[in-house]
């Protein structure tokens, strides 16, 4: 019953992506990068200016308060989720499809992504609320029910992420689980898919202060792992290096391989599957990073802000470059036969040999799991916000469940359009929303700055300005 459920469940998705995936990705190419672009214009290229300062926010931000986030607790919770399959096998995608170019293309996303993610994180920060219990929670649903006092909106854009992040990214993170173990270790993708559930069951019980505890602890370890393989790797090719990059850049404004769509010949393949992936990965702009942000206790919300941007940081400029010099410096790169996972293990087999093949299938249990209980953590966040009764959000942890299942077994292609189809819905409703608060993000921009140049430890009073402190609901957290 469970597998004629879940294949239906595949023919039915299949069916929506097939009739909506084009024209909602030309809108939101559109908002994505316009968003992007306006937020680094208008905070005077925040992601340059303020980048010394987010890095100092990230790693004195360790002490806590309560049942409180600390700051880099956030900062690798909100990593937890970025740094994972679309770093892996989301590079490998945008490369088999989109060529060389497409790499440049997740640069310019998360370049100006930057600014989009330090504008979300911090109105998360601003608009948060805090539980009997100490703890904090917010993001994207709370800031524009508070900032534009739309529930409609608010609801829409929580029941978006809820599928995003609760079902469709957690199938892909299962899905690729299952197609790297099995290449290494020839692991059947249902008992892989048992074995997730239980595990990742065992974490969302416990709560999101566990997820935590987990993600801070996992996330610089594989991403430690997984650059040094990456350093060794480059070293042996230095001087293959410049050549690579050189032909990214080229090959990123040839056009001869349109996406389709309204765009036609103006956006290439390179250029669809670079901002996709891009997206798919760094999350700047999306509205997921701020329920993390959220969670912190910081003494400025713009500190926050400022942690979540060097996240997008991190996650492309720094782990997806080496993945896609990894992959172009072998030569498997062109190999039509060799997409996802598979191309980057091939890749890694090129390098070290047999080693690199199980390598990443190690690598990948801990980086796709670590983001399978990040996006659990947004996406109960959300859960909250509609209904915070115990057992709506029991039954919702059963869902997510449920879709790690699927994503372990049904086909690749279904699992990654469903992500692509609903991140982007997701995505449109939270740069539409940023945008109609950005004048709180230049206000709360400026009043760090000023109190940065005096020499005093950024702090945050409300009572400043009381025209916010009659549309923050929990006002009293900055006092």
């Amino acid at each position: 019953m469970e597998f004629e459920f879940s294949k239906i469940l595949e023919q039915a998705l299949s069916w929506i992506v097939s009739h909506i995936d084009a024209p909602l990705w030309d809108i939101t190419i559109i908002i994505l990068l316009g968003t992007g672009l306006f937020f680094t214009i208008t905070t005077g290229f925040v992601q340059f200016r303020l980048f010394p300062a987010s890095i100092r926010e990230m790693w004195f931000g360790r002490a806590t308060e309560g049942n409180s986030l600390t700051p880099f607790q956030a900062f690798a919770t909100g990593l937890a989720s970025r740094v994972g399959v679309g770093n892996i096998g989301g590079v490998a995608t945008a490369i088999a499809l989109g060529g060389e170019g497409a790499v440049f293309w997740m640069w310019v996303t998360a370049f100006i992504g930057m600014s989009s993610a330090f504008a979300e994180s911090t109105l998360a920060q601003l608009f948060k609320v805090q539980d009997k219990d100490g703890s904090f929670r917010g993001g994207p649903a709370y800031y524009i029910i508070q900032g534009l006092q739309s529930r409609c909106m608010a609801v829409s854009f929580a029941v978006a992420l809820i599928f995003t992040f609760g079902f469709a990214f957690n199938s892909v993170q299962a899905n690729s689980i299952v197609e790297a173990t099995q290449n290494a270790w020839n692991w059947q993708g249902e008992y892989v898919g048992l074995a997730l559930v239980i595990l990742t069951a065992l974490i969302i019980f416990g709560g999101i202060k566990r997820i935590a505890v987990i993600s801070s602890s996992l996330v610089p370890m594989m991403a430690l792992f997984y650059l040094i393989m990456a350093v060794i790797i480059l070293g042996m090719h230095t001087e293959m290096i410049p050549n690579v990059l050189s032909n990214i850049i080229k090959s990123a404004f040839n056009f001869d391989a349109a996406a389709g769509g309204m765009f036609g010949a103006l956006v290439s393949k390179a250029m669809m599957m670079g901002i996709k992936r891009g997206l798919f990965s760094n999350e700047a702009g999306m509205g997921s990073a701020p329920n993390a942000a959220a969670a912190a206790h910081v003494k400025h919300p713009v500190s926050q802000g400022l942690v979540q941007m060097l996240g997008v940081f991190v996650d492309t400029m720094i782990v997806c470059t080496c993945t896609a010099i990894i992959i172009l410096l072998s030569n498997n790169y062109g190999n039509e036969t060799l997409k996802s996972i598979s191309l980057t293990q091939t890749a890694l087999q090129y390098h070290v040999g047999e080693f690199g093949v199980h390598f990443l299938a190690f690598i990948l249990l801990l980086f796709a799991y670590s983001s399978i209980i990040g996006n659990y953590a947004y996406a109960e966040s959300n859960i909250r916000f509609i209904k915070n009764k115990p057992w709506f959000i029991f039954l919702f942890r059963l869902m997510v469940l449920f879709f790690v299942y699927f994503g372990a077994v049904r086909s690749g292609n279904v699992v990654w359009s469903f992500a692509d189809t609903v991140m982007a819905v997701m995505a449109i409703i939270n740069l539409v929303a940023i945008l109609m608060l950005s004048p709180i993000v230049w206000k709360l921009m400026k009043d760090y700055q000023r109190q940065l140049r005096s020499g005093k430890t950024p702090e945050f009073n409300i009572s400043d300005y009381p025209e916010l402190s009659k549309r923050v609901l929990d006002y009293r957290i900055w006092k």
